[in-house]
């Protein structure tokens, strides 16, 4: 299962589980649209994957199944 974690690696993004605009890779390492396209050109600096869409978790199955509260940030930044 998704960890869907709270924030975009590079810029510390608010991104909620019902975010439009977080995008992951295959190690679940997350990032906003815009740090996606522009700073990282669609190239994971963790494991040098590309991005996908992030599923959105039903409201029903998130309360039962929530959202990692473990925010993620890259000390040296993108």
């Amino acid at each position: 299962m998704l960890e869907l974690r709270p924030n975009c690696e590079c810029c510390d993004k608010d991104l909620p589980p019902e975010s439009t605009e977080a995008v992951i890779c295959t190690f679940e390492c997350t990032f906003c649209q815009d740090c996606a396209q522009n700073t990282l050109f669609n190239i994971c600096p963790n494991c040098g994957g590309n991005f996908s869409p992030r599923p959105i978790r039903p409201a029903e199955k998130l309360a039962r199944f929530p959202a990692s509260t473990n925010r993620v940030l890259k000390d040296q930044g993108c």
